[in-house]
């Protein structure tokens, strides 16, 4: 894979909460619900806390439920986290979420998802549809964080 291959989709908000309140909330497995578009379910033995554990999600993506496996690479605490996702059907993807004071105890939010496109039909559909459907997820996202924080 390189660089030039690679589809890299980023989203920023300004969260209404501090940096430590924000990243607690964001990282804590049992909050996905409120916040997630599309999240069906979490299956059991998901983990979300150290480098290597997984989770397992499954997601409703345009239009049908999809599976998605997580990996968690890095977390630095109040900083960033770091993850691969495995969907079968759709690219791979490597997603990145990071996390800053905003100098006014608010929260610079970014969150990020590249990956590289297939080859043939399915590559532009990865770079079309796949990448709409990215960026979609990216700001529903921030806004359901928004205004689930500010409640």
């Amino acid at each position: 894979m390189t660089s030039t291959d690679l589809i890299r989709v980023e989203h920023s908000q300004r969260l209404p909460v501090g940096v430590h309140q924000g990243f607690d909330y964001i990282t804590d497995l049992g909050n996905w619900h409120e916040y997630w578009p599309g999240l069906v379910r979490i299956e059991p033995g998901s983990h979300w806390k150290e480098p290597g554990d997984r989770a397992r999600l499954v997601l409703r993506l345009l239009g049908r439920e999809t599976e998605m496996e997580m990996t968690l690479g890095r977390i630095d605490p109040y900083r960033l986290v770091e993850y691969a996702s495995e969907q079968p059907g759709l690219p791979n993807a490597r997603h990145g979420r990071y996390f800053a004071d905003d100098g006014s105890g608010g929260l610079d939010y970014r969150l990020m998802v590249e990956y590289e496109p297939r080859r043939g039909l399915r590559g532009v559909f990865d770079r079309v549809l796949f990448r709409r459907a990215v960026r979609r997820a990216l700001r529903e996202t921030a806004a359901n964080l928004d205004a689930r924080l500010r409640g």
